[in-house]
């Protein structure tokens, strides 16, 4: 009986202390292109490279490559809570970035796919 007990304890803390990725959702460019249109407060977040992201990207979006998102997003993105529409070039990176985001605590994250699907227009700097 205690070797019982003792098992269901090991096996219970083994179960607590792994983690599965935290969460994240999905949003259709459309929706998110409705979305801002309508005046929300939104982060948009840009994944793409420098490179990409001046040949074209959404009017207000802040870029933030992919593979800087594990190390600066906290000091890019200061609000926790905030809704950020995740976006890059066709959604595999936005994918990636909505993953780690949600992994850093970020609750309110959406991976909205890429910019070659976006219904919207896009501003060049």
């Amino acid at each position: 009986m205690k070797f019982l007990f003792t098992l269901f304890l090991v096996l219970a803390f083994l179960m607590g202390c792994s983690s599965p990725d935290a969460e994240f959702s999905f949003m259709s460019g459309r929706d998110a292109y409705e979305l801002i249109a309508s005046g929300n407060e939104v982060i948009i977040l840009d994944v793409r490279s420098e490179e990409e992201f001046l040949t074209g990207h959404i009017e207000g979006s802040i870029l933030l490559p992919v593979n800087e998102v594990e190390h600066r997003a906290e000091s890019v993105l200061l609000y926790r809570d905030a809704m950020i529409l995740v976006i890059c070039r066709s959604g595999n990176r936005s994918r990636t970035a909505s993953q780690e985001l949600a992994n850093l605590g970020f609750t309110n994250v959406y991976d909205i796919g890429g910019v070659m699907s976006w219904p919207g227009e896009l501003v060049q700097q």
